[in-house]
């Protein structure tokens, strides 16, 4: 009997200890403008009263329980130029979101205390935060040292307001095609980590939301305008952004909108490359068969301006579509290129042996027959034989065993003399016979006719030197030059006869000459022409 009362005496004696002490371990918070500020937020925090790992619950009229409404301020005071090869940039910002707890509402429990509490990392590190991340960074982290970085704030009516400084690396997507007159879009994303839109919803704050430092300025870049968006992000199985979890999720984002500084890239790009194909036309005024100095200045302005395009090019990333960038150094490589065909052009022309006929002194007649010199000459040779031959009936007895006759004669206001066999004549061209355009152009010119008769009979053969003799200002030359002065002969009388049907000759080196004073001109027309429409497509389509 005295054992049993004695065990419930020490019971009794237990639970009247353990009783006091858990009644002791829930501190009050009565009285709190007695408290000083570490011990009233102490016991405001207490695990008692607060849970840090369940968000602020708010119900509505029907017992209904409602998101909470976290609010989101950015101040950006440093962006770094975009880094077109990585595609992204840096942001230096504070980002500040505010949200009400009404767990830590101590108004009524210290009326006297009108100042929000202050606190860092520590204050920060005992309070529930909601989760939110960059959804499109790369990199990020809190500037300087977290006590010095991070500012925790609490009013007396629960709201909690949270500012930290950080620096991120972030993703975007850059447009090149109009590089280097682009424009692009570069956006930071924020979206809830842990909490479905049942559970919390972002906001930006409606008075400035998005505020810059007035001392931000961009080197390449000019910061035209920004603006925000509210949005909600579907996540399902197939999206682990936001872990397994399915859901709809809130999100806010700011955009940017950069113009590009154009001004580097016209003194550096596009007013050398102006210069370097004006230079490639220099070549037109040099003489066609100067071949050393125009091949060294065509391939010189042509290595020059790759050079200048690779090293504006490596900047950039290696994209699919083609870049207006691209298009100019497309542009300015043909036309330094085409200077260095119209040289091979005119030096292929100037290096011919024959005159080119012409119908007419014109673009069109002088380019067709320089392109096809041979086809015109013949077809021209044939009139001018036909011509020769119609003047005189032919001879048969010279026709001898069968042989066509040999067409030995010119058409010239001359009578034609007989002479030995194995002599050939020359004189010079006749006074009134009508000048071809190579004749004009070159006055001091003699023009060698030559025309060769053959004697059939050794009889005729003192005859023909009696003849002979009797002709003024004759040369006789060996018998062995005979095919060189027929080829001659023939050229003459083609000349001679393309003249009396109205046609014209050009020397090649006249040709060629005339090509080279066209394309002074035509060259810098047409890059005119290509800057007319390049220009207008940058800056207004």
């Amino acid at each position: 009997m005295l054992q049993s009362i004695i065990i419930s005496i020490l019971l009794n004696s237990v639970c009247h200890t353990y009783g006091v002490a858990i009644i002791d371990d829930c501190p009050t918070i009565e009285n709190g403008d007695n408290l000083s500020q570490t011990q009233l937020l102490d016991r405001l925090t207490h695990g008692c009263r607060y849970d840090r790992l369940e968000r602020p619950l708010t119900y509505t009229e029907d017992g209904s329980r409602l998101p909470v409404d976290v609010y989101m301020r950015a101040y950006i005071y440093f962006m770094q130029n975009l880094e077109a090869h990585d595609l992204q940039f840096k942001i230096f910002a504070l980002l500040q979101m505010r949200y009400l707890d009404p767990r830590l509402n101590f108004r009524h429990v210290s009326p006297k205390r009108l100042q929000p509490i202050l606190g860092e990392e520590q204050l920060r590190d005992s309070l529930w935060m909601p989760h939110i991340f960059l959804a499109n960074e790369r990199d990020s982290s809190i500037l300087g040292t977290s006590e010095k970085d991070i500012l925790t704030s609490i009013s007396p009516d629960g709201t909690v307001i949270v500012s930290t400084r950080i620096k991120a690396t972030l993703y975007c997507w850059l447009n090149l095609k109009k590089f280097p007159f682009d424009e692009q879009h570069c956006s930071t994303v924020l979206e809830s980590w842990m909490y479905n839109t049942s559970e919390l919803v972002l906001h930006w704050e409606q008075k400035r939301p998005i505020t810059y430092d007035p001392a931000l300025h961009l080197t390449e870049f000019l910061l035209k305008q920004s603006w925000s968006n509210e949005t909600v992000i579907n996540a399902d199985l197939s999206d682990l952004r936001h872990g397994a979890f399915a859901g709809n999720y809130s999100s806010l984002s700011f955009t940017v909108h950069l113009t590009r500084v154009v001004g580097f890239y016209l003194m550096d790009y596009f007013l050398p490359s102006m210069l370097i194909v004006a230079i490639s036309w220099v070549s037109f005024w040099l003489q066609a068969d100067q071949a050393p100095p125009r091949i060294t200045l065509g391939t010189s302005t042509l290595l020059t301006f790759i050079t200048l395009a690779s090293a504006q090019g490596k900047t950039l990333p290696k994209v699919s579509y083609i870049k207006v960038s691209e298009v100019w150094f497309l542009g300015c490589t043909i036309f330094i290129f085409g200077s260095m065909v119209e040289f091979a052009f005119v030096n292929s022309i100037w290096r011919r042996k024959h005159n080119v006929p012409i119908k007419k002194l014109n673009s069109k007649h002088i380019l067709k027959s320089t392109l096809s010199p041979h086809l015109l000459r013949r077809r021209s040779h044939t009139r001018s034989r036909s011509f020769s031959g119609s003047g005189r009936p032919m001879d048969t007895n010279l026709l001898g065993n069968g042989n066509l006759p040999f067409n030995n004669y010119l058409t010239v206001n001359l009578p034609i003399q007989t002479i030995p066999e194995g002599q050939v004549v020359t004189r010079p061209a006749a006074p009134n016979r009508r000048p071809s355009l190579h004749m004009l152009s070159s006055t001091n010119r003699k023009l060698d006719v030559t025309f060769v008769e053959s004697a059939f009979s050794t009889a005729a053969a003192p005859a023909a030197a009696a003849s002979a003799s009797s002709i003024p200002n004759i040369e006789l030359t060996d018998v062995n030059g005979f095919n060189n002065n027929n080829n001659i002969t023939e050229e003459i009388d083609h000349e001679e006869e393309i003249a009396n049907t109205g046609w014209t000759t050009l020397t090649p080196q006249e040709i060629a000459i005339w090509i080279d004073r066209r394309a002074r001109f035509i060259f810098p027309l047409a890059f005119l022409v290509f800057n007319l429409f390049f220009w207008t497509f940058v800056y207004c389509i």
